[in-house]
């Protein structure tokens, strides 16, 4: 008997979304914590990917570099670009055929439109948003099963869930809360052609135009500098002064969850366990105290700047450099020696 796990590669015009990778990654992370039930039993578990779009073969190498030992990839004019009738019956059509235990998606805008339809139509459980996924025991229950942990209650409560009677156990996952794997150039793995008919009632719905986002650019989850204002900025107009500083830096601009419930800046720029989980090679919090939702979101940045007036702020608990000061002084001086360096280089 073979044990699937299975990751859904999500790609868009040809280009892998970063999370196929993460996924896959905790893919071979969850098979290895079952190996001494696979001892015992002498089964073998697998890892797999799902790749569907239009003339994505190509795609399935790139996928098997991150760990994956098999790709099904199902190729048709009819999914080039995404519907989520079609998808998910393609999915189903895949699950009910092979009958993996674990399928994982990642949470992006697509992921989460297409996860709820596939579980829904499979009538397992799904669940979503999630920060945690390991494999262990439940009570009454022999064998280990998915253990999904994700936050509830607007983030207040973190709950651990287990789907113990239906498979797939389904998750998804947040883009940036596990680390990638470096591909493997020399990785091998099996890529299997899957055919699936796309009917004419699948069709449903006709994609007329593809409008740009004015902010398709902003890209949270995957900057290598962000700079994030918190309540200490005192009002929105501080904001101004965190951009600046950003811009400077070639970074984004981040905030805490504060910040975004009193309307000084966009849901979009939310760090944090009920906004984005972020690993920048930079991250400067400007005014944040460092509550623990704030800090499960971007404490895995590879350096961590820290400026607040509070000495005992949380924050500076996971800080790599802590600056105990006025941020309305500390930043100006930074974008003054940041631009004096660039005009000495110039």
């Amino acid at each position: 008997m073979t044990r699937r796990f299975w990751v859904f590669i999500e790609q868009e015009e040809g280009v892998i979304h970063p999370v196929a990778g993460e996924l896959l990654g905790v893919a071979n992370r969850l098979v290895s914590e079952i190996s001494d039930e696979l001892e015992e039993s002498g089964e073998q578990a697998v890892v797999e990917g799902i790749l569907v779009g239009c003339e994505v073969e190509g795609l399935a190498q790139q996928a098997i570099q991150y760990g994956a030992n098999r790709i099904y990839v199902v190729d048709d004019p009819a999914f080039e670009h995404y519907l989520n009738r079609p998808y998910a019956e393609a999915l189903v059509h895949l699950v009910e055929k092979y009958q993996p235990e674990v399928f994982l998606i990642g949470a992006t805008s697509l992921g989460r439109d297409l996860a709820g339809a596939v579980a829904t139509s499979l009538k397992t459980g799904l669940t979503a948003d999630c920060t945690k996924l390991e494999m262990g025991p439940i009570r009454n229950a022999e064998g280990k099963f998915l253990l999904m942990t994700r936050p509830a209650f607007g983030g207040n409560v973190i709950a651990t869930i287990a789907c113990k009677d239906f498979k797939p156990q389904m998750a998804t996952v947040r883009p940036r809360v596990f680390e990638s794997p470096e591909p493997d150039p020399k990785a091998t793995g099996e890529v299997v052609r899957e055919e699936f008919k796309v009917t004419p009632e699948m069709l449903a719905a006709k994609l007329v135009e593809f409008i740009e986002d004015e902010n398709a650019q902003f890209n949270l989850e995957y900057a290598d500098v962000i700079v994030s204002g918190g309540k200490g900025l005192g009002n929105p107009d501080g904001f101004k002064l965190i951009k600046e500083l950003a811009d400077e830096l070639g970074g984004v601009v981040g905030s805490s969850r504060a910040a975004v419930d009193g309307g000084w800046i966009d849901y979009q720029h939310q760090v944090g366990q009920t906004g984005k989980h972020v690993r920048p090679k930079l991250y400067i919090a400007a005014g944040i105290s460092g509550a623990i939702q704030h800090k499960v979101g971007m404490q895995d940045s590879d350096y961590i700047l820290a400026i607040n007036t509070d000495p005992n702020a949380p924050i500076f608990e996971i800080a790599t450099l802590g600056v105990v000061g006025d941020l309305y002084e500390v930043i100006p001086e930074m974008i003054q020696q940041l631009r004096a360096k660039k005009g000495a280089r110039a």
